[in-house]
């Protein structure tokens, strides 16, 4: 394996495919043509960006998150409801 330069792009989707698809170091050595140590080289600068930018998120988007989640699932089970409440209705007209 040659000494290769790649973009930072191409570092982050192949730490990615390890990091968030379970990917194992020697399938993606293989299937890429990159040595082992370079890719756990690249996840280890991966995972440690991530953890530096998540400490550079302030507070109050954590607070953010955490509203529009529960909103969200209010939504949801309102949505549940609805549909409920419209089978009901056709299966009244339909009798």
């Amino acid at each position: 394996m040659a000494n290769k330069k790649y973009d930072k792009v191409f570092k982050e989707s192949i730490a990615r495919l390890s990091l968030e698809e379970g990917r194992t170091l020697s399938s993606i050595s293989k299937e890429y043509n990159i040595a082992k140590s370079t890719i756990n080289g690249w996840i280890k600068g991966f995972s440690e960006e991530c953890m530096e930018s998540e400490e550079k998120i302030s507070p109050s988007i954590y607070e953010e998150n955490k509203k529009l989640k529960k909103r969200a699932a209010e939504l949801e089970k309102e949505n549940a409801f609805l549909k409920k409440a419209a089978a009901f209705f056709v299966s009244e007209i339909d009798n």
